[in-house]
């Protein structure tokens, strides 16, 4: 028995097949005219006001990988190579280049972001951004980040990098922590990390030190430092205590300066014990 000849199918498939042409066609026809046409101005798109890089530079990496382009031929202008010279630069994040047939080469930029300045125990500078990437510093502008210093062991060769060491990694998980929060990037001016290898925050307001230890368990950590500023602080004043430890969960170890402050300890610590346990001790702890 002769099976019946499915004619919609195949005049489906002719269509889509006359479309497919027809859409080659447009494609070869675009890049001839495209390739016809001579290069009528260079635009480049470098959002941000407070930039690493500025358009003489973006002019200057142009001009070295490509030559002038105004004026010459779309098709003799290497689009690839202009976007790998432009990406190889240390604080370009994202570079897209292409013509349209207007003769008009759009040059579109994303510049890397610091969120941490880091200068280790060698006297190195070097920013991490908010990928986690080292980047060097820039001459043409610095970033008013967070800074963290000490003992720091991570090196920096003045290339963009990944981060090395877990206290590196740490070191930008707290930024990044504290660059998403308003009231901490507020309050947290400077990390130190001490000779344990503990993470420490210097406040704006305050004459004490915030013991942090690692990043672990930041969002815990951050929360009972809160309920801590909101409950004791008002009653015994910012400057009553030299540091303030979160190491431990659900509890914030307090050494006092010298005036001793134990009977205003003894009265506001009950109210905080729904939220943490709060521990008063003596420390000779600068």
């Amino acid at each position: 028995m002769l099976k019946r000849i499915n004619w919609k199918g195949i005049l489906y498939g002719f269509i889509c097949l006359l479309s497919l042409s027809g859409l080659v066609l447009l494609m070869s026809f675009i890049e001839v005219k495209k390739g016809a046409q001579k290069c009528k101005d260079v635009k480049v798109i470098l959002p941000g006001r407070n930039n690493f890089i500025e358009r003489d530079e973006v002019d200057r990496i142009l001009l070295e990988a490509g030559g002038k382009l105004v004026g010459r031929y779309l098709n003799d202008i290497n689009i690839h190579k202009l976007e790998n010279s432009l990406k190889n630069n240390p604080f370009i994040e994202y570079a897209k280049v292409y013509a349209d047939m207007d003769g008009i080469v759009h040059v579109q930029i994303r510049q890397r972001v610091p969120i941490l300045r880091v200068i280790n125990m060698a006297n190195v500078h070097f920013y991490i951004d908010g990928n986690g990437i080292k980047i060097p510093l820039s001459d043409n502008f610095t970033a008013k980040v967070l800074v963290a210093n000490g003992f720091i062991d991570e090196d920096f060769s003045g290339k963009v990098d990944t981060l090395n060491s877990k206290l590196a990694k740490d070191l930008y998980r707290t930024a990044q922590f504290i660059k998403a929060d308003t009231l901490w990037d507020n309050q947290i001016e400077q990390l130190f990390v001490d000779l344990k290898g503990d993470i420490e925050m210097v406040p704006r307001v305050g004459d004490h030190k915030i013991i942090l230890g690692d990043a672990d368990s930041l969002q815990t950590k951050f929360r009972n430092l809160l309920v801590f500023y909101k409950k004791a602080m008002p009653k015994v004043g910012w400057n009553t205590y030299k540091s303030i430890n979160l190491k431990y969960a659900n509890q914030i170890v307090c050494g006092k300066n010298k005036f001793d402050t134990t009977k205003i300890v003894t009265e506001i610590n009950q109210p905080l014990t729904d939220s943490l346990n709060l521990e008063n001790q003596e420390s000779t702890k600068n």
